[in-house]
């Protein structure tokens, strides 16, 4: 993956690694379960899970199936890698999660 598409990802990722470093832990909630749910679940789980509480419009959701078929479409073992991320992050915040 080269281009927007990986831009997207880089600034994906330390948006989120910045918001647990600095963010209120209901902003965190909000962020570990999106990037979850953006890993390993579908649009429609995104659109029903995170994205729930909010209005979507047909731009935003355009950017975020863009988004989602980046991610489904990593190597494996990059995708595994940052499940793993993910894993690390929830398992060092304990009973916060």
């Amino acid at each position: 993956m080269k281009g927007p598409a990986a831009m997207l990802l880089l600034l994906l990722s330390l948006a989120l690694c910045w918001s647990l470093a600095l963010g209120d832990s209901s902003d965190n909630e909000f962020f570990l379960e999106f990037l979850q749910t953006l890993l390993a679940g579908s649009l429609e789980d995104l659109y029903e899970g995170p994205l729930a509480p909010y209005d979507i419009n047909p731009a935003t959701k355009a950017a975020m199936s863009e988004l989602k078929s980046c991610i489904d479409n990593l190597a494996p073992m990059n995708k595994a890698e940052l499940v793993k991320l993910l894993v690390s992050v929830l398992d060092s915040r304990g009973g916060d999660a």
